[in-house]
């Protein structure tokens, strides 16, 4: 979603605050801004559009400050539009805000009743002259206390005032925001690249706590003014991690990563003389496991169909039920759990809003909460009773790539380390299924290889309206995935389908102008997946197979034919989906897409 950056110390406050928003473009957004001091009062630039086109604005003057706040905004109320772009302002007060005011129209008419006039649609409008209402001979912190008791929603905002030059105030609730400590400056953000490279040292601040910034210190207290003492977290990250090191786009660069970022999620973890996953990495106990009854894993967009195929892994190995859910539809749905449910909540940022929302809702229910993760330190992570981090490293394009491998290698260790704890995988079983996992980072080199033949069906192809997916069995969310990666970068409309289910109805789509994708690994129902392709093959559309043996009958159905080595039925997942993130993003940059930032899409959903 939107994106917030802040800086206050002894430095030029503008270029810093400048390239923070460049490092939070993979948020998704439609407009920027900066305000900062000018010297005498507070200035404001901002505008529709990219942030190069700010830069324009202010590339014009020499200016200088040594505060200054910025923001990039997703449109949620009021369309992209100069008037609608933050930082908004409210006669000497300026402030940025990620999230939603639930009840802004009931305060906007009060606030109107009251003399106050507004130029844009935003909610964020109502908050900055809501404090202002309040600021009239007191503190600026102060002024926020008054204003947060009238305010419903989930927010992140960071204001100034012209009375107080030398302060940010920054607040949290429900939307995640972040404090940078520097050597007598300090900085606050939606995410910790946007100053990854000015420090390591940073302070998450937890739901309704408040920073009152200088360039002498930080002061952080509840929403009542009661101090309050935070840990100070090291992000292992190297800010270079977050650059694009020679490729083209970000995307691309985090598909190649699949190797390190699958091995770094496997290691430490196994033991392969045993057979064994450490299963203290989850966090779990022998005891704990025993006593689970049923799981329910949910997830968002590409993490729900991660967890679906954790469904598939964690039954067949453990013979314990489990339940996948949307996470916007979770809590609405009265879910049954108790305290031998296991609740696994998989979110890449720790920061999807409707995913927290869910992991609340179990938790009051009585169920333990496991999180599988990528960000040290988030909402998620620290809300949960146990937490595994898949250790990716940052995922800037907004298009997930390596966090979805992560997130399916971790849930293939906790299938192993449940079903080994319930005598479900005896030592060889064990000891096969981690030398398969051990051997997976190399396989996923040997897909990305493909490359250039995947290209050149990507350049037959681009030009086609719709796209067809189809999987079975546990291959079936796999091409879930392969068609959001589609849609989501090439704006191209694609479908994902049990193959099984193709004759009830997808069947009447196809024809000759028809791409159809399926995955084809062998397996226990591979001759079912033939057939599927024969009849894709009568009706003349266009079969573009990824399959694990290189069989006859398969290339001569097949208009194109992806080969790739097989491991396991659970971890070919994951080898089909190398190819599939290749074709969308051939496909998407032939088509002049912007890959690492499509239309409408934000990479952090911290909104319901």
């Amino acid at each position: 979603m939107c994106g917030i950056i802040g800086y206050i110390g002894n430095r030029n406050a503008i270029p810093i605050v400048m390239e923070g928003l460049k490092r939070l473009e993979y948020r998704g957004y439609d407009s920027a801004g900066i305000a900062f001091f000018n010297g005498s009062e507070l200035e404001v630039k901002r505008c529709k559009g990219k942030i190069q086109q700010l830069e324009s604005i202010i590339d014009n003057q020499k200016m200088t400050s040594t505060s200054a706040i910025g923001h990039t905004r997703w449109a949620t109320h009021g369309k992209p539009s100069d008037e609608n772009a933050h930082p908004h302002r409210s006669d000497g007060i300026v402030l940025v805000h990620n999230g939603i005011i639930e009840n802004y129209v009931e305060l906007k008419h009060k606030l109107a009743a009251e003399g106050f006039l507004f130029t844009s649609d935003t909610d964020t409008e109502v908050l900055c002259h809501l404090i202002n209402k309040y600021a009239d001979g007191i503190p600026l912190e102060d002024a926020v206390r008054r204003a947060v008791r009238d305010v419903r929603g989930a927010y992140a905002f960071a204001v100034m005032s012209n009375k107080e030059p030398g302060k940010i105030v920054a607040v949290r609730k429900e939307s995640p925001l972040v404090l940078g400590l520097g050597n007598n400056e300090y900085f606050l953000a939606s995410d910790v690249p946007a100053f990854l490279s000015h420090t390591r040292e940073v302070i998450f601040l937890e739901n309704n706590e408040m920073a009152v910034m200088h360039a002498d210190g930080v002061i952080i207290t509840d929403f009542d003014g009661t101090p309050v003492t935070q840990n100070v977290v090291t992000i292992s990250w190297n800010p270079s991690m977050a650059e694009k090191g020679g490729y083209r786009h970000f995307m691309l660069k985090e598909i190649y990563e699949q190797p390190r970022s699958v091995a770094d999620t496997i290691r430490g973890r196994v033991f392969p003389e045993k057979g064994e996953v450490a299963i203290e990495e989850f966090g779990l106990s022998s005891d704990a496991i025993t006593s689970i009854e049923k799981i329910f894993i949910v997830a968002c967009g590409t993490s729900y169909h991660s967890a679906i195929i954790g469904k598939y892994m964690i039954e067949e190995l453990s013979r314990i039920p489990v339940e996948v859910d949307i996470a916007s539809e979770f809590r609405y749905r009265k879910p049954i759990l108790g305290n031998k449910t296991l609740f696994i909540s998989i979110t890449q940022s720790g920061e999807t809003a409707d995913t927290l929302a869910a992991m609340r809702e179990a938790k009051r229910l009585g169920a333990s909460i496991l999180t599988i993760c990528n960000v040290i330190g988030s909402t998620a992570a620290r809300e949960s009773d146990y937490v595994f981090y898949t250790h990716s490293g940052p995922e800037i394009g907004v298009a997930s790539t390596k966090a979805f491998t992560a997130q399916v290698v971790a849930l293939y260790l906790l299938a192993i380390a449940l079903g080994k704890n319930r005598a479900c995988i005896d030592e060889a079983g064990g000891a096969k299924l981690i030398d398969d996992v051990l051997r997976l980072p190399g396989l996923i080199e040997a897909a990305l290889e493909m490359d250039g033949e995947i290209f050149r069906i990507a350049k037959e192809l681009f030009k086609a309206k719709d796209f067809l997916y189809l999987g079975r069995g546990i291959q079936y969310p796999v091409a879930l995935e392969g068609a959001l990666k589609l849609k989501e970068i090439s704006y191209i409309h694609a479908e994902g389908y049990p193959a099984g289910e193709m004759k009830h109805g997808p069947i009447a789509l196809i024809d000759e102008d028809l791409p159809v994708v399926i995955l084809a690994p062998s397996g226990p129902l591979f001759e079912k997946v033939l057939a599927n392709m024969e009849e894709v093959n009568s009706r003349g559309g266009i079969l573009v197979t990824i399959a694990t043996k290189n069989v006859e009958a398969v290339k001569r159905l097949s208009s194109h034919f992806i080969n790739i080595i097989e491991s396991n039925d659970y971890l070919d997942t994951v080898l089909c989906t190398i190819p599939l993130q290749l074709l969308a993003y051939h496909i998407a940059v032939l088509r002049g897409c912007d890959v690492d930032q499509p239309r409408n899409l934000a990479k952090s959903v911290t909104v319901e």
